[in-house]
């Protein structure tokens, strides 16, 4: 006789069955590890289960563990109860764990710590038989989880669009769908080489919920994206913290499930809830930058490290409304056109390198002397003072938004 096929009123409950059938402590987790519900056993218990108990959700030092020892790509793989040995280092006994499955989706995991005596062929088939009776619990809980994700898709769509002008009125939506609310937040933004399938959404769901690092209460995907808002523990380190994130993220996507991230960009860290619109246009700024200036700006990834690139969408405006015209550089784009020559690649690289005549050349691979000469015709040419800061600067601005401006 099976002894989980009986009605249970809440999951708690059938942990508690579980435990007193197979005699030792049970947690059940969902698919990204965080705690849906635990038995009241009173025997042994391990430092690993007492942390996911007091934190609601496994320790990421725990998890990372899991994966490099290949117990969780077990999981994934196989609906077969699996021994995972002592990981003395992050606190985690011996275990025997099994997956929960629907089809070929994994709802959830059931863990049972093994105690002095080595388990029975009974006890696993018993477990097996647990991970099909929790298959049942756990679909309730996803139903009721699906329909509140709906109305928090839209309600962060709303945040990303301005659809709000109260902070206030953001923190009471925010209050009602039970979604938790931080003192500074930032808008981040991943490109993905490939069209984001479902399979891969979950991919991202579950290292979003298992990071630790910072708190990611909303995300979004829309075919290459992924949009998510994060909060970063203190703003003491908050840019530090986020980059750390984005690395992390995009490293484990590949490690993890060969999936490519191309970039991420983040827009500014603000305190009000109605700047979430704005830190998502900064994020945005900083990708299309990034295309545009994949040389300057490879390793940029906040709108804070954009510098002069910040203001670009705005000059270029300005540009094609005949507000300004920068005669230096078109009379070295003329000389450049008659005589095939390159001295607008030459000032563009002299300025890149923060006018180092040595860096320069070696960039050019001329010597320093014809470096010498060209700027000396560029000066001439130009009618420009390469020792003036204030004339560098706008030639430098000008060179690098004609670029930009023929990239659109």
């Amino acid at each position: 006789m099976n002894p989980f096929a009986t009605h249970f009123d809440s999951l708690e409950e059938f942990a508690d069955r579980v435990s007193e059938v197979l005699q030792c402590p049970i947690t059940i987790e969902d698919a990204n590890h965080r705690l849906i519900a635990y038995s009241t056993h009173e025997h042994y218990t391990d430092p690993a289960r007492t942390a996911t108990i007091i934190n609601r959700r496994v320790p990421e030092k725990v998890i990372n563990s899991l994966w490099r020892e290949g117990v969780i790509p077990k999981l994934l793989s196989n609906s077969e109860p699996i021994r995972v040995e002592m990981i003395s280092e992050v606190g985690l006994g011996n275990r025997i764990a099994i997956s929960i499955w629907k089809n070929k989706e994994v709802l959830g995991f059931i863990w049972a710590i093994e105690m002095e005596q080595t388990w029975t062929e009974e006890q696993f088939e018993l477990l097996k038989q647990a991970a099909k009776a929790a298959k049942n619990l756990l679909l309730q809980l996803q139903i009721r989880k699906h329909k509140k994700e709906e109305r928090i898709q839209e309600f962060f769509w709303k945040l990303l669009t301005g659809h709000f002008s109260s902070h206030n009125d953001i923190i009471q939506q925010c209050h009602v769908l039970n979604i938790p609310v931080y003192p500074f937040s930032s808008v981040v933004i991943f490109h993905f080489k490939q069209e984001i399938q479902p399979q891969v959404e979950r991919q991202i769901d579950y290292l979003l919920k298992t990071t630790q690092q910072l708190a990611v209460p909303l995300y979004t995907i829309d075919h290459h994206r992924l949009t998510l808002l994060a909060a970063p523990k203190s703003n003491a380190n908050a840019q530090a913290d986020i980059k750390r994130f984005l690395r992390s993220f995009i490293a484990q996507m590949n490690e993890r499930f060969r999936i490519e991230v191309t970039d991420g960009a983040f827009g500014s860290i603000y305190e009000c809830y109605t700047k979430i619109e704005k830190s998502y246009k900064e994020a945005q700024t900083v990708l299309n930058m990034k295309r545009a200036f994949s040389h300057d700006l490879g390793n940029v990834q906040s709108y804070q490290e954009l510098g002069m690139y910040q203001f670009f969408d705005l000059l270029l405006e300005k540009k094609r409304d005949g507000d300004f015209y920068n005669e230096t550089l078109e009379k070295l784009k003329q000389y450049d056109n008659r005589h095939h020559a390159s001295l607008v690649k030459t000032i563009e690289t002299f300025l890149d390198h923060d006018s180092n005549v040595n860096e320069t050349a070696k960039a050019l691979n001329i010597h320093p002397n014809t470096l010498a000469y060209r700027l000396k015709r560029i000066a001439e040419i130009g009618e420009i003072d390469l020792h003036d800061m204030n004339q560098k600067v706008k030639l430098y601005i000008d060179v690098k938004l004609a670029k930009y401006e023929a990239s659109h």
